[in-house]
């Protein structure tokens, strides 16, 4: 065991894992890749801050001897965000485990293939998360399957041949559990699944036990309604997003009115906008109706994209997990990941990495990280959606 675990540590330790994660996924990217968006500081399940959301009342004009206005203050509200625990297993056979004595170079393949492909799948499942809502949507049923193998969705962009999947209605109403993803039609979006379902239009197919347990993304963070952590916009007006889901053929106009709208209401200015590919080809049309330079730009931390303009040059760039028909336009120093440490090895049980299968001849390892995606100003960000496919 200390044989494996010593080339495990040589080839793949867990700050390698998260690099590579900073290398690959765009959404995610330049959030992570900045020592400012990444606090280490979190301890226990909760991290806790203040925002401000009110301005001092205290402000006014008198006549001469005549009484002042009451005095006012900064308005607060107390953040506090819950981790979420994250977990990717491992599982290696005993004789591939003895071949780490007897021939090194073929375990140190085995190995690779293995950690190569949970590294990949934590990168996908990652950029999923960071565009959703937190309760661990991957499709929506669009059919209404009873007692059927098969059912239709919006999107297939999430699910994978071989995903062990839960189907609900939200909040919380099982109609499925463990059910395992045999086929996928990428032209229908019909799913097919090992044993037959009943469900509605509007169900969500998720993880296998991930329900509400998965952070935030922008679907949460990125909206003009709704609770975000514990702070509700309905009686803190501030805390809130722009969202304009007039949908349609992609305007310039419409998207500086959408920075402009952002920067009015306090949010500063967005320094990011990100969009599916469909969206991408729409922006790129415009720019060439309009017979617009079009060659893309490198921007700052590698990121490259085409240009927008508004007083200066913000990126606009692509991403195949983002979600159809959508621009975030983002201001990324309000985001911050909130984790005690990047994805890591766990080794509570002593030094090893690799422990015994109960009553199989086999090991595993487990990768963890506990995190959560926070921001401190929610009115930073606007989103379009409905947008016409380039």
């Amino acid at each position: 065991m200390t044989t494996v675990n010593n080339i495990l540590k040589e080839i793949y330790p867990g700050k390698d894992i998260a690099d590579q994660l900073n290398e690959e996924a765009v959404g995610y990217k330049r959030i992570e890749s900045s020592s400012e968006g990444v606090e280490g500081e979190v301890g226990g399940k909760y991290v806790t801050f203040p925002i401000r959301v009110r301005r001092n009342s205290g402000i006014g004009y008198r006549n001469e001897l005549e009484q002042l206005q009451a005095a006012g203050q900064q308005g607060y509200a107390s953040v506090r965000i819950g981790l979420t625990y994250g977990y990717g297993r491992v599982r290696m056979s005993g004789p591939t485990m003895d071949l780490a004595e007897s021939k090194p170079q073929a375990f140190a393949n085995a190995l690779t293939k293995e950690v190569s492909g949970i590294r990949d799948d934590i990168l996908k499942d990652t950029n999923r998360i960071f565009y959703g809502d937190g309760t661990g949507t991957m499709a929506v049923l669009t059919t209404a399957p009873a007692a059927a193998l098969t059912f239709t969705v919006a999107s297939i962009k999430y699910l994978n041949l071989g995903d062990v999947i839960d189907i609900f209605t939200l909040p919380a109403t099982n109609k499925a559990t463990g059910r395992i993803i045999t086929a996928i039609n990428d032209a229908t979006n019909v799913v097919t699944v090992d044993v037959a379902v009943t469900a509605a239009i509007g169900d969500v197919v998720v993880r296998t036990g991930n329900l509400s347990r998965e952070p935030n993304g922008l679907a949460a963070i990125v909206a003009a309604t709704g609770l975000l952590y514990n702070v509700d916009p309905a009686s803190e007006p501030v805390w809130k997003s722009i969202v304009d889901a007039t949908g349609g053929a992609l305007s310039e106009g419409n998207m500086i009115r959408q920075m402009d709208n952002v920067r009015t209401r306090g949010g500063g200015r967005p320094s990011v906008i990100v969009g599916d590919l469909g969206t991408r080809r729409a922006y790129f049309n415009l720019l060439s109706q309009q017979r617009r330079y079009v060659n893309t730009k490198e921007f700052t931390g590698g990121l490259v994209g085409l240009a927008f303009n508004y007083g200066r040059e913000v990126p606009v760039v692509d991403d195949v997990d983002a979600p159809d028909g959508t621009l975030h336009f983002l201001r990324e120093d309000s985001f911050k990941i909130y984790r005690d440490q990047p994805w890591h090895w766990s080794q509570h049980n002593g030094s090893d990495i690799w422990k015994w299968v109960d009553n199989f001849d086999a090991y595993e390892a487990l990768l963890v990280q506990y995190w959560q995606l926070g921001i401190d100003r929610r009115n930073g960000h606007a989103k379009m959606t409905g947008i016409t496919a380039g």
